[in-house]
């Protein structure tokens, strides 16, 4: 690799390998070296967005291509583990789409290969980089939320649907993967529910419970069959409440003073009395900074010092873990699921 200049190479031009590829481009000290596709088109508009960039056919071609120095992946969950693991044989640093693995299992050995080579392994968990999870992360740090009560999101469309995976790992993934971001924890247990209604295809609807220590409960709504895009979340704290709505093209977080406060007598329980506190509401100003460009730029700069990334393998293991508790849960109509007895049995 050049002391100034990390060559990226992209498995895989489709839907979302577009956009990384720009990142690539748009990332000072990288440069988007090759781009693997098996699509004959899909190849052919790489080199016309990006012209000079070497392409392939297949991804062990990049990934054998001494120009790479480290491998995007933006292919079908399925094909990940394949190609992240002989990436990081070959010794290369890689950066995997959502969700990082089929199995906990694969994703631990990514992460012990990883080690044992010493390059960084980072998930492509955009959500944690965007001004507006990072702001909710603050208050929650800072204190100015107090105890976090609950997180409810509402993530629904109309389509898109896959074929290989269901509305859980396609669209819970992101809230899985903010949820392990802001409360620095996995949850205790996972129940899930869900139901498919075109036939051939896994399920498009289905709500989600997440049990932390703490106290904290999470309820997660996803849906491809919804009339409306929705992507709001509420957060519950002890002294203040967050309204998320990613759809806002400003005002995406709006902060209530707003809770209840309960007194009594210790003695006489019938004495207590909760009292509603509705305060001010404010907006904090956030950053219009994309957070692609701010995740490939913390991928550049782990490579080079070395560090460990925000989104590193335990955090996509601990994301693929609680897919894989949430599927089992589901499998059995909602069956609380100890999460960390799935952990170890994997």
């Amino acid at each position: 690799m050049s002391a100034s200049v990390i060559g990226i190479g992209l498995v895989g031009y489709g839907y979302w390998g577009p956009n990384l590829a720009r990142a690539s481009t748009e990332t000072e000290g990288c440069r988007l070296a090759a781009v693997a596709d098996f699509s004959e088109q899909a190849r052919a508009r790489a080199a016309k967005r990006h012209p000079g960039i070497a392409l392939h056919a297949h991804w062990r071609e990049l990934i054998a291509d001494a120009a790479v120095d480290a491998v995007v992946i933006a292919t079908p969950v399925h094909t990940h583990f394949d190609i992240a693991l002989a990436a990081l044989k070959a010794g290369k640093h890689v950066l995997v789409e959502k969700p990082m693995t089929r199995s906990a299992q694969e994703a631990a050995i990514l992460i012990e290969e990883a080690a044992r080579r010493s390059r960084v392994l980072m998930v492509d968990h955009t959500f944690v980089y965007t001004p507006a999870v990072q702001k909710i992360r603050d208050l929650m740090v800072e204190g100015v939320l107090g105890d976090v009560f609950y997180y409810d999101s509402t993530r629904i469309n109309l389509g898109l649907f896959q074929t290989d995976v269901n509305v859980i790992w396609d669209l819970a993934v992101h809230d899985l993967a903010i949820l392990d971001f802001l409360m620095g924890c996995t949850p205790s247990a996972i129940s899930a529910t869900g139901a498919r209604h075109v036939a051939g295809r896994p399920e498009n609807t289905a709500h989600l419970t997440l049990y932390y220590p703490s106290g904290t409960i999470a309820h997660l709504n996803v849906n491809w069959l919804a009339p409306v895009k929705i992507r709001r979340t509420l957060i519950g704290g002890s002294r203040r409440m967050v309204v998320w709505d990613d759809l806002e093209p400003s005002e995406k977080i709006k902060v209530y003073d707003r809770g209840v406060t309960v007194a009594g007598n210790a003695e006489q329980l019938r004495d207590i009395l909760v009292s509603y506190r509705s305060g001010d509401m404010w907006s904090p100003q956030l950053s219009s900074r994309e957070a692609l460009l701010t995740e490939m730029e913390h991928f550049a700069a782990c490579i080079r010092e070395n560090a460990v990334p925000l989104t590193d393998g335990r955090s996509g293991l601990d994301v693929v873990s609680m897919l894989e508790s949430a599927s089992l849960s589901l499998a059995e109509r909602g069956r609380p699921v100890e999460f960390e007895n799935l952990r170890r049995a994997s």
